[in-house]
């Protein structure tokens, strides 16, 4: 009725949703839905403020957000978005304007389960109201009894209560499972679920985006995003908090809670319900893993299902379980999905060897791998060892911007931190988008995408040597000096190492590449290598270039290789590729010999551009003459 009226008599904005919006809507349809996606002022897109007043009982808020995108701003009504190109305008037979704005998803208001009782009515509530009254609306199953006491007990009351624009985030009473967990929740954690004058609906704020929660001060700092997961076909939205200042009370670290239901408009904000509380860590590793599991849609799900495999009481669960200071790279959902992965973890072997290169025996936040990669020597990366013997990982952080990303490798592949610092209370978790241990590259793509092998790669274009290395009918064991090697050879040898890279000297380059590449029926370890030639017992391996005789040992658990007198560290021994192995060595496999040739190849080339010389200021005179 009222909505028909205004159509006839009155100006109007309307918004509304597609036929695809209603199909995929399961709530009620009435006139309280209706009067919620009408405004009483026509207002066109451009004229659209931080709110516009709905026509709802009490008027509550819709809560307009403009989202910067590369070519233009997008539009959101709460968490719906305005489709920008389908806005209409027109007056109505009294000449009022009137708006109308297509949206892709139903409006759906904050609306009591039953009758509202007319002793204490409560419409258009703000936070707080919603919180202290939650058991009058339709919310589902959920209980806020738990988080209301607290927020009473501690006097908070004037938090939620607050005018303005705020996101708030309420854990529900299933949170609260751990009986214990209540006496973590003081005024600070309180203060760590509101976000201050934002009004953050899902869909409409970016993925990752970091807002400064009420809990930022000098002592203690929390900021909190989304994060979204996908699960199959579906997109599971979080919320994390990060503790980055912390004190005694506060543990440093992220807190990762499932939003249960997400996007409930309030007089002064959104309020999302979560699965358990922000800032508190009271889980160690293997009990965040276990919540994961048992959400059965949970980011790390399969990572716990894999550990299960090798029985209730393996070793590397009872690690998880005992141990005091660990840091756990967790692979994702969809990293278990590779083919390759697929197929190797049917092997129990293998899968404890690889399970265990995902562990450090060491509390490793992401500033501690950052403060140990800066304070390295030039050309070195930070590693750290494994719960697997003698495999290390290998951390680099890439600078874009003013963002930090961390790679980590492991076992030849490298993997990004999509989420880092999930605390525990023995340590952290790092959600990374890849198995370790896994290869999916083959020495070619790995040599052209490791950053620490880029001179090596590069001197491979010569003539095109690093072709071969992307067959798969062989496999390749390549000793690759590492670019801070070549520099190293550079100082001692600037004339040859320049020459290395001119086209007129690439038989040579390629010459000593093919010293350093094993070309055979199997590939070789470090660990195989040492079983066959020991500090006293050399092996000559077959080369495109001439015999490569080694020998090697193992001291400080770092190996080295014996080459024409020179004993030559082994800096990532055992860098695994779908067609061979890569050992990264501190020094190239060059010859005196090859220095001579090199110098050599400079003065003919020398004495050649002066010959010329000579010859054209000789034709010159005859000429002149």
């Amino acid at each position: 009725m009222v909505a028909n009226m205004s159509l006839q008599y009155r100006q109007m904005t309307m918004f509304a949703p597609t036929n695809e919006a209603f199909q995929r809507y399961n709530g009620e349809m009435d006139d309280n839905l209706v009067l919620y996606h009408i405004s009483n002022l026509a207002t066109t897109l451009s004229n659209l403020d931080n709110t516009i007043s709905s026509e709802l009982d009490g008027n509550p808020p819709l809560w307009v957000t403009r989202r910067r995108d590369t070519m233009h701003d997008d539009v959101y009504v709460n968490n719906a978005k305005v489709y920008i190109t389908r806005s209409y305008q027109a007056v109505n037979g009294n000449g009022k304007l009137q708006v109308l704005h297509v949206i892709d998803q139903v409006l759906q208001p904050l609306q009591p389960h039953g009758p509202i009782s007319t002793s204490t009515p409560v419409y258009n509530p703000n936070a707080y109201q919603f919180l202290e009254h939650s058991d009058v609306f339709n919310i589902g199953q959920h209980r806020l009894r738990s988080f209301r006491q607290k927020v009473n007990q501690l006097q908070k009351k004037e938090v939620f209560n607050a005018d303005g624009r705020h996101t708030f985030f309420i854990p529900v009473d299933e949170g609260f499972k751990p009986t214990a967990r209540s006496d973590f929740i003081d005024e600070k954690v309180i203060d760590g679920h509101v976000i201050p004058h934002h009004v953050l609906f899902t869909k409409a704020t970016p993925d990752g985006q970091e807002f400064e929660s009420m809990a930022f001060s000098d002592n203690v700092k929390v900021i909190i995003s989304f994060s979204i997961s996908v699960n199959g076909q579906e997109e599971i939205t979080y919320v994390k908090s990060n503790t980055v200042a912390g004190d005694a009370k506060h543990s440093r670290g992220v807190v990762l809670a499932d939003i249960v239901r997400a996007n409930i408009p309030v007089k002064n904000g959104v309020v999302h319900l979560i699965q358990r509380p922000l800032m508190v860590v009271d889980t160690s590793v293997i009990d965040f893993l276990k919540a994961m599991k048992e959400k059965e849609d949970g980011p790390l799900c399969k990572f716990y299902e894999v550990i299960l495999d090798l029985g209730e009481h393996n070793q590397f669960l009872n690690e998880l379980t005992l141990a005091k200071d660990i840091t756990l790279f967790a692979p994702s959902n969809e990293a278990w999905n590779e083919n390759s992965v697929q197929n190797i973890i049917r092997n129990h072997q293998r899968l404890r060897e690889i399970l265990n290169l995902h562990l450090v025996r060491e509390r490793l936040p992401l500033d501690a791998i950052i403060h140990n990669n800066m304070n390295q020597l030039p050309g070195s990366i930070y590693q750290a060892p494994t719960a697997a013997p003698r495999k290390y990982l290998y951390f680099n952080v890439l600078n874009s911007n003013s963002n930090q990303t961390l790679t980590v490798e492991g076992g030849g592949v490298n993997a990004t931190v999509t989420q880092p610092n999930i605390a525990a209370t023995n340590g952290f978790v790092h959600i990374i988008d890849r198995v370790l241990g896994v290869p999916y590259t083959t020495v070619f793509e790995k040599l052209k995408t490791d950053p620490m092998l880029n001179i090596t790669y590069n001197l491979g274009k010569r003539q095109m040597f690093n072709h071969q290395l992307s067959d798969m009918e062989h496999r390749y064991t390549y000793f690759v000096p590492r670019d801070h090697a070549w520099l190293k050879f550079q100082i001692r040898h600037p004339s040859a190492y320049k020459a290395l890279f001119r086209e007129d000297y690439g038989y040579y380059t390629k010459q000593i590449l093919e010293r350093h590449v094993i070309r055979a029926g199997r590939a070789y370890t470090v660990s195989d290598l040492k079983l066959l030639a020991n500090e006293t017992h050399p092996i000559i391996l077959p080369t495109t270039r001439d015999p490569l005789k080694l020998r090697v040992k193992e001291s400080d658990k770092n190996y080295y290789v014996e080459w024409n007198g020179h004993w030559i560290h082994v800096f990532r021994p055992d860098v695994e590729c779908t067609n061979g192995i890569i050992h990264v060595i501190d020094e190239p496999f060059v010859l005196e010999s090859d220095i001579r040739a090199t110098g050599s190849a400079d003065k003919n080339r020398i004495a050649n551009t002066y010959f010329l010389l000579l010859l054209s200021y000789a034709f010159v005179r005859i000429l002149r003459n």
